[in-house]
């Protein structure tokens, strides 16, 4: 699929923004894709940053009504479009 052109990576989401998932980075594969998508993390879900810890890292991000908390590398391969 391609990638929009308003597409950003989701570790750049700012406190108070919400945006939908556009998709995983290519480069995330195997047992951490399969965790993203089973937490939530797919195509059209609405994310938005519930917390940082006072170091910036990890960020509790809500999708799908739960929080999620994930690693900035982590939070790298998850692809968002603003809302």
């Amino acid at each position: 699929a391609e990638v929009p052109t308003d597409a950003f990576r989701m570790s750049r989401l700012a406190e108070g923004q919400t945006a939908v998932v556009a998709g995983l980075s290519p480069s995330c594969r195997g047992a951490l894709r399969r965790r993203l998508m089973d937490l939530g993390f797919v195509r059209g879900s609405h994310v938005s940053v519930g917390m940082r810890s006072p170091l910036g890292n990890p960020v509790a991000y809500v999708v799908r009504g739960t929080a999620i908390a994930l690693r900035r590398e982590q939070a790298r391969q998850i692809i968002v479009t603003p809302l």
